[in-house]
């Protein structure tokens, strides 16, 4: 008698770890868009993939950053912390500090943060600064650091280890509460060739009409990390005093942003609130673009931002600040901060607010960049998510979902060939072995697919 049945078995155990390992991959594909994505509990939304760090008192004590990392810790008043990224000759480096007072803190005018990058003999290589304005309340603010390659500077282009200082600045009558920071880091890949770093004279600095096509509703998110996403429109929501709304747009390079803000009517009174709105543009790297605010006396109160220049490469060689930030194409974020004065002259009730979002220019190709752009493009599916008014996380879900989608397609294709080829490959042996091995039907001790 013949041990077929060890030679069939032994087949037969292959395919099935060769499916197993299929169904495995699939499986684990599937598993991405279950992951916790959001950060709930906070008046400010907290990317969740953020990990913990300690800012150090000394440079040289300092944690070393991650690119592409996010970064949670905390900040005392007066506080001055020090972070370490490792940088070289090539890479443009960012990073960004969103700093989180607690609810109900008391800011006086100027109190704010300071965030530097520095190298090893302390020269500061690019700083901004942070501050809550005027209005005497506190909210999210963010401001950024950076590591510029200039082809017309010898400073902070060697390679080796970079400082990240950030500062909190306060008034004595401040409250003394810790602010809580998210930090941020990226890295902008270096160019082939070198453009110009002279911007054009001229360049469209008027007003675009409001957009078309009637207000639309499109609740803001919480924090960066959940900021709504808009394209061009008119965009109604509500919000409450003491709220902000945070929300993204995508801006091609060539492409200009334009935005203003309308608070609706109150019934209840006529009380006039000094700085009661603030409106806010942040660049991709959550670098400080521009600011405007406006009172509110219960009647309808608009402001709009500044028209600045298209996105270019070439901005960031300008001295001024506002054109300096608008070096890259990607997601400029839109936050909108009502004041927490209002509910004392209106209630607490939500007051009625309108976004008018305009892009304009033509979207042109970016600079010729040695690695991928990353957050620094524009793709068709940040028009995709803007069109639609995903959240960042809502974003990468429907990402995972459609690779998922792809991975099971091709995994049920990949487990119908090999069936298919185990079917044909069993009949054909058996056909030829049928004197010596019994009837045909399937190779010796593997039988038909549909026995197993």
């Amino acid at each position: 008698m013949r041990t077929v049945a060890v030679r069939g078995t032994g087949r037969r155990t292959a395919f099935v770890r060769a499916v197993g390992a299929l169904v495995a991959a699939v499986c684990a594909a599937g598993a991405l868009p279950g992951q916790a994505w959001a950060a709930g509990g906070s008046a400010y939304t907290f990317d969740d993939t953020a990990q913990p760090v300690r800012g150090a008192a000394s440079n040289l004590d300092a944690e070393q950053l991650k690119p592409g990392g996010t970064y949670r810790d905390t900040i005392k008043k007066d506080g001055k912390l020090y972070y370490r990224v490792d940088l070289d000759t090539q890479q443009n480096a960012y990073v960004s500090v969103v700093a989180v007072p607690r609810s109900g803190a008391k800011a006086e005018y100027g109190d704010g943060i300071k965030v530097s990058m520095r190298d090893g003999s302390d020269s500061q290589c690019g700083y901004q600064d942070a501050t809550f304005g005027s209005g005497g309340f506190t909210r999210p603010v963010t401001a950024y650091a950076h590591r510029t390659i200039d082809p017309d500077s010898s400073t902070c282009r060697q390679a080796g280890a970079y400082y990240v200082l950030v500062e909190r600045t306060s008034k004595a009558p401040s409250t003394p509460e810790d602010w809580d920071l998210e930090i941020r880091y990226l890295t902008e890949p270096g160019v082939r060739r070198t453009g110009p770093t002279e911007l054009p004279e001229s360049w469209p600095s008027s007003t675009p009409p409001p957009p078309a096509g009637g207000p639309q509703k499109r609740q803001g998110g919480a924090g960066f990390h959940d900021a709504t996403s808009l394209r061009q429109g008119e965009w109604r929501t509500d919000i409450k005093p003491g709220q902000t709304l945070f929300y993204r747009v995508p801006v091609g390079w060539g492409q200009q942003i334009h935005a203003s803000a309308e608070l609706g009517t109150s019934p209840s009174g006529d009380t006039y609130i000094g700085n009661a709105l603030v409106l806010s543009l942040d660049n991709p790297a959550r670098g400080h673009v521009d600011e405007d605010t406006v009172s509110y006396s219960g009647g309808p109160a608009t402001l709009s931002l500044d028209p600045h220049r298209p996105v270019a490469y070439e901005n960031r060689y300008a001295s001024n600040s506002y054109t300096n930030a608008l070096r890259f194409a990607g997601w400029y974020h839109l936050s909108a901060t009502l004041s927490p004065e209002v509910a004392k002259a209106y209630g607490d009730k939500p007051v009625p607010l309108t976004l008018r979002v305009n892009v304009t220019g033509t979207a042109t190709s970016g600079p010729a960049y040695t690695g991928d752009a990353g957050p620094f493009q524009v793709t068709d599916d940040d028009r995709d998510a803007a069109a639609s008014g995903q959240s960042g996380p809502q974003a990468e879900k429907s990402d995972s979902m459609r690779l998922v989608a792809a991975a099971g397609i091709g995994s049920g294709t990949v487990l119908l060939l090999v069936l298919g080829v185990w079917t044909v490959l069993g009949r054909r042996r058996a056909a030829a072995q049928a004197p010596q091995d019994g009837p045909p039907g399937g190779p010796p001790g593997f039988g038909p697919p549909t026995a197993w």
